[in-house]
């Protein structure tokens, strides 16, 4: 195996354990509310979001455009599903299913 591709793992998975877990350790101590700590460990949950979007929309798309109903059933199952409630794990469970779903069907 390529010892470049480990290390690129090993970057990523670092760096997104720190991404996961620091606001989890860093919220143990009390934060002054409006400061600029809560406010980006509040933003942690929509960067996230979106980060999971590029990442799943970037190969549907790039180089060889696919079939883009699935995608399309799940970004709007993930959009819908967020905004009454402000779920993350409501909206991500929505779009999964719905993503599933519709790749099932055309499959």
């Amino acid at each position: 195996m390529n010892a470049d591709l480990i290390l690129l793992a090993l970057i990523v998975g670092a760096a997104n354990w720190a991404f996961r877990a620091l606001p989890v350790l860093l919220l143990r101590r009390d934060l002054p509310p409006g400061g600029t700590l809560a406010r980006f460990l509040a933003a942690t949950g929509p960067a996230a979001i979106a980060t999971l979007f590029t990442a799943s929309v970037l190969p549907q798309l790039w180089p060889v455009p696919r079939d883009a109903l699935p995608l399309a059933a799940g970004v709007a199952a993930t959009v819908l599903a967020f905004l009454p409630g402000r779920s993350v794990v409501t909206a991500t469970l929505a779009g999964a299913a719905a993503y599933g779903l519709a790749f099932a069907l055309t499959a």
